[in-house]
């Protein structure tokens, strides 16, 4: 795998590890409010401070899913380009062995 997209592979991987954390993190802080009180029962005050909390986690993973969309548009460009290098070699590769077979040919005739 090229350096490139190895870097962008790791990446995507690291905003995954990211994004997971943040649920991870949003459902820690739901678990660790008080059970025993309904939401109707809570303050105002701590609902908005939820609220806030809450928003901040979602600003935080369309952020973050902006940035992974880049990598994945990034990664595909650069998929195509491998791919019609690939196709180029192959050309090579291909228009050599027939040149390769002909001079072959020419040497047995020679013979």
């Amino acid at each position: 795998m090229p350096r490139s997209l190895k870097a962008a592979y790791n990446d995507v991987k690291a905003f995954v590890l990211i994004i997971t954390s943040q649920f991870e993190w949003k459902q820690q802080l739901v678990n660790d409010l008080d059970p025993n009180h309904s939401i109707s029962e809570k303050p105002q005050q701590t609902m908005n401070k939820e609220e806030v909390v809450k928003e901040k986690i979602i600003l935080s993973q369309e952020k973050n899913i902006q940035r992974l969309k880049k990598l994945v548009q990034s990664l595909q460009q650069q998929l195509l380009q491998c791919q019609s290098f690939n196709k180029t070699l192959n050309a090579n590769h291909s228009s050599l062995m027939t040149r390769t077979n002909e001079i072959e040919q020419q040497r047995s005739l020679e013979d």
